[in-house]
């Protein structure tokens, strides 16, 4: 349904700032230096008025590149 929809939609938006974020200079000099540094990725549903964790934690590069693979697969 719509709802549904929209819903997807706004989680996928969460997913490409997870990435973006992760993508910056800051948070790669911060990995490449050992630092210990977490990108969540975290939603706010007006409808239940609470937030969510889609469980995206990303801590360093290489957790980066298997999401870019998850987020690049064929969905079912």
């Amino acid at each position: 349904d719509d709802s549904r929809r929209a819903d997807l939609l706004c989680e996928l938006n969460v997913l490409q700032q997870v990435t973006n974020v992760c993508d910056t200079t800051i948070v790669q000099s911060a990995w490449q230096q050992g630092q210990k540094l977490s990108v969540n990725g975290w939603i706010y549903r007006v409808k239940d008025g609470l937030l969510h964790d889609l469980g995206h934690r990303i801590t360093c590069d290489q957790q980066l590149t298997a999401l870019y693979r998850q987020a690049d697969a064929p969905q079912a």
